[in-house]
Formats: structure tokens, C-alpha cells, sequence
């Protein structure tokens, strides 16, 4: 074994206990910040029933989302500049905070602000495992662990509206909050005993202006994607609005950043192409996998008949591929140090996976969906952690930190966009097609809304028809989309240099690599 890996702390290292006790401490961070999500979902019909303000509902999402998208890059920035210790634990004490908050709320409105304050916490959650997973492992090392990340991704999303089903059910919704609270303070214990990591000292401070204007323009963005086309027209003021204050934020950024003596996010990561390819092609990925796993459960259940108490299982075709693809890809990462091919098969996978999606229709059986999904999976199980290991290794060791939330940052956005634009295609799709089969007036009628199993039975059978053709051509054109923008990731990957992974042996000449490689790890586990 290299010096590089031993003093990195990997698991083969000094002390491979307490690196295992720490990755363990991590997973159960990143299953809160993925978790609470798909908890709350199953939960929010009973919410709204108990505190009302159901004009206000999709702001309970909105807020957590907005907070955790707009705090990603400052975590990251602080755990470079301050220690990524004590960055990570603080980040779990403000989620565990807004949980417990968020249980007591007495009003929608108190329930949105602590929301809010739960996903500041989460954005340093995700920020935190990556960046601590990228100081004690070294790239080539970090393989095998890729499953690991994946199994929690898809344990959150298969497990959460099960478990918020059932604590709701039998516990009451509050529940579904404090269920965080005994899950982070173990992981707080966890990583208070047994994560050692160096004490830094900033040379300089936050750059408070950049921190401010990249809020903004996140702001912007998330909020043109969660409102353009339902809350707002596209070509409303409201929505201009935001497009222009979200480009002349972005714009001040830039030039903020050019100045700043210890920027938020440096532009000099983006010189990288890995770094700057990997970027891009994670929100690709984030495009693809959030869309489908909001549309494909809506077709079984619209279409297929399934169930929704059990929509999370829905996707399990997907996440199992994804997860066992992922294992795979990481283990031949670490034992040949390649991983330029992952990258384009994945884009290839990922483009005939969501074709393949697209080709459904009133007559496709659980079966050949489920093959179609499980193709989409290992596209994405080629993809999800490859994206985060070649942007980290792409990158000086002192800016792991901002490399990891600009990683989660562009992937986040990508999923905000897929989510949009796919939504915004989707809806209009099913509006046309229901009035094509029964008329303008007839379609407004029955309503063009998503309906489950249950309600569609209840429906004349001309209109359920009519429905479930809607759906199956709104489940086309949004994964055609996908599709499409797909194309681009795979055709991006073929420009992917492959560059020696940290830990893999001697180091290239110069640049980001060689630094890294040449100097001790930023991080032990004592």
C-alpha cells in the first residue's frame, strides 16, 4: 500500500476502526438530509389537514429546498477555510434544531420557517459527508465505497414514504420530524469521538458579497423552476422577473468572485476540464434521475394500476441496478485506477434508458417497465459517484470542500430543472391529450389532475381511458425530453481525461493531481 493511503486514513490505514465507525457516523448524516424529504411527502395530507394554509403547502418543500441549495456552496467553503469538523457537527446540530422545531410548529407558516431552517442544515450535511469521505480516503481507494453512498440513496427513497406512511398512521405526523432527532445524535456522538481531523486557520475572510449574490441567483433559479408554469405563467412578470434578477446576480457574482481574496466558490476549480465536464454532466444526471423518479411512479399508478402506499417500491428496478452498478464501478475503480469508460457507458445507458421510458404506453406491462427502468439505473449507477470522485481528485486538496458543494450544487440545480421543465411538458401534454378524447369542456371537467389508483376506479370509464392515455403521452414527451438532453452528458464524456486517481501511484506532472498526491492528506482518523 502507498504512504498516500496510509496517510489518508483509508480503512486499510492506521486505524481502519475508526475510519469504518466514521463512514457509518456519515451514512446515517446522508440518509437524514435524503430521508427527510421522502418522509415528509406521505405525511403532508395529514399536515395540511391539522395546520391548513393549503394554498401555502408547496412552500413546506420550496423552503427546504431553496435553504439547502443556497447554503451548499457557503458549507463548503467554510469547512475549507474553518476545519470540516466542526463545520459537519454544526450543520447537524441547525438540522437537528429545524426537526425538532419543525415538530412543534403550530401554523403553516412556522412550519415553512423551520423547514427552512432544517434544509440550511442539510445542505452541510451532504457538503460534509462528501468532503470528509474525499480528506480521510483517497480517490483510488474511494471506489468501494460507492455502493455504500448508493445502497443509503436508494434506502432513503424506497424506505422514506414507507416509513413516513407508517409513522403517520401510528405516531402522528410530528413524528416524522422527530424521527431525526435519536438518527443525528448518534451520528453526532459518532463523529465527535472517533473524527480527528487538523485544525485550520483562515488566511482570510468569507467572502460575505459572493456568499450573498450566488444566494440570489440560486434563489432565482430554483424559484423560476419550482413556479414557471403552475404558480406563475413563463412569460409572467413574476417570472421575468426572477430570469433577470437570477442572470444580473449570476453576472455580479462572477466578478465578485474575481476580486475576493478567499471567494466562495474560486473560479480557478473551473480551469479544470474534468472538474468543469463532471460538473456539467452531474447536472445532467440530476436532470434524468429526479425526473424519473417523480414521473415513473405516476405511471404505475395512473397507468398500471399499482398502488401508492407503495410508490417508493415502485422504483426499485431502478435503485437496485443503480446501486449494484455502482458497487461494480467502484471496485474496478480501485483495483485498475481507470474510470474514463464509466462515464460513457453510463451516458449511453442513461440515454437508451430514459428512450426506452419514453416508448411506454396504456399497453406496457410492470415487467418491461421495470427492464426499462432498470437500464435508466445502470446508467445512472455508471454516473452518480464517478461525477463526485473526478470532480474531488480534479482539484487542489485545500478546495476539497468547495469542489464537493459545487459537485452537490450542480446536481441539485439539475434535478430543479428536470423537475420543471419535464413537469411543465408533462402537464401540457396530458391537457391536450385529454381534450383531444373528450372535448374542451369535457376534459375540463374531469380535470387534468394527477389522480391515484382509487380515484381513477371511481371515474366513468370514457374519462379513465381518456386519463390514462393523458398520462402515458405526458410520460412520453417528458422522458423523450430526457432523452434529448441526455445526449449531451454522453456526448461530454468523451472528453473526459483520465487523469491518475490520488493514491493510485506516482502522481502527473503539475497541477491539481501532483500537488495533492505529492503532500500528506488533509485529514487523519486518529
Amino acid at each position: 500500500m502507498s504512504d498516500a493511503v496510509k496517510q489518508a486514513g483509508s480503512p486499510e490505514g492506521v486505524k481502519p476502526r475508526s475510519v469504518r465507525v466514521v463512514l457509518m457516523a456519515l451514512m446515517i448524516a446522508m440518509l437524514l438530509a435524503m430521508l427527510d424529504n421522502m418522509i415528509i411527502g406521505t405525511a403532508m395530507p395529514t399536515i395540511v389537514g391539522e395546520l391548513g394554509g393549503l394554498e401555502h403547502l408547496s412552500w413546506v418543500v420550496t423552503a427546504y429546498t431553496l435553504a439547502t441549495a443556497a447554503s451548499t456552496p457557503i458549507w463548503g467553503k467554510v469547512g475549507d477555510m474553518y476545519g470540516r469538523k466542526g463545520s459537519f457537527l454544526t450543520s447537524i446540530v441547525i438540522f437537528l434544531i429545524g426537526s425538532a422545531l419543525s415538530g412543534m410548529a403550530q401554523d403553516m407558516g412556522q412550519l415553512i420557517g423551520f423547514r427552512a431552517i432544517q434544509g440550511l442544515g442539510a445542505g452541510g450535511l451532504m457538503v460534509g459527508v462528501m468532503a470528509i469521505i474525499g480528506d480521510l480516503i483517497p480517490p483510488r481507494e474511494r471506489g468501494k465505497y460507492q455502493g455504500m453512498m448508493a445502497g443509503v440513496m436508494a434506502l432513503a427513497m424506497i424506505g422514506g414514504p414507507l416509513v413516513g406512511g407508517t409513522i403517520t398512521d401510528h405516531m402522528g405526523w410530528r413524528w416524522s420530524f422527530y424521527i431525526n432527532l435519536p438518527l443525528g445524535a448518534v451520528a453526532l456522538a459518532m463523529v465527535s469521538a472517533v473524527l480527528h481531523l487538523p485544525k485550520k486557520k483562515a488566511k482570510g475572510k468569507i467572502d460575505y458579497l459572493g456568499a450573498a449574490l450566488l444566494t440570489v441567483a440560486i434563489t432565482s433559479t430554483v424559484l423560476v423552476t419550482t413556479w414557471g408554469g403552475t404558480e406563475y405563467a413563463w412569460g409572467s412578470g413574476e417570472i421575468i422577473g426572477l430570469i433577470v434578477a437570477g442572470v444580473l446576480a449570476i453576472a455580479a457574482f462572477l466578478y465578485a468572485e474575481t476580486k475576493a481574496a478567499e471567494p466562495v466558490m474560486p473560479l480557478h476549480i473551473f480551469r479544470s476540464r474534468n472538474f468543469t465536464l463532471m460538473s456539467v454532466i452531474g447536472f445532467l444526471v440530476g436532470f434524468a434521475m429526479f425526473g424519473g423518479v417523480l414521473y415513473l411512479p405516476l405511471f404505475q399508478q395512473a397507468v398500471q394500476g399499482a398502488s401508492a402506499t407503495n410508490s417508493g417500491l415502485l422504483l426499485l428496478p431502478m435503485l437496485l441496478s443503480m446501486m449494484v452498478v455502482s458497487l461494480i464501478a467502484g471496485r474496478i475503480t480501485t483495483s485498475t485506477g481507470k474510470y474514463k469508460v464509466f462515464p460513457i457507458v453510463g451516458g449511453a445507458l442513461m440515454v437508451a434508458g430514459l428512450f426506452l421510458l419514453a416508448t411506454m404506453d396504456t399497453g406496457t406491462t410492470r415487467l418491461v417497465s421495470g427492464l426499462y427502468m432498470a437500464v435508466l439505473g445502470a446508467g445512472l449507477g455508471f454516473l452518480m459517484q464517478i461525477t463526485m470522485l473526478v470532480a474531488q481528485n480534479s482539484v487542489d486538496m485545500k478546495d476539497m470542500g468547495v469542489a464537493s458543494s459545487s459537485a452537490t450544487l450542480f446536481r441539485t440545480l439539475g434535478g430543479s430543472f428536470g423537475v420543471a421543465l419535464m413537469g411543465s411538458l408533462f402537464t401540457s401534454r396530458v391537457t391536450d391529450t385529454m381534450a383531444e378524447r373528450l372535448g374542451p369542456q369535457a376534459a375540463q371537467a374531469a380535470g387534468s389532475a394527477q389522480l391515484d389508483a382509487a380515484s381513477l376506479a371511481k371515474l366513468p370509464e370514457a374519462v379513465r381511458d381518456a386519463y390514462q392515455h393523458a398520462v402515458a403521452a405526458g410520460t412520453h414527451s417528458a422522458f423523450l425530453l430526457g432523452a434529448a438532453i441526455a445526449v449531451l452528458g454522453f456526448a461530454l464524456a468523451w472528453f473526459v481525461k483520465e487523469v491518475p486517481l490520488r493514491g493510485a501511484g506516482p502522481a502527473p506532472a503539475g497541477g491539481a493531481g501532483a500537488k495533492a498526491a505529492a503532500s500528506p492528506a488533509d485529514s487523519l482518523a486518529h
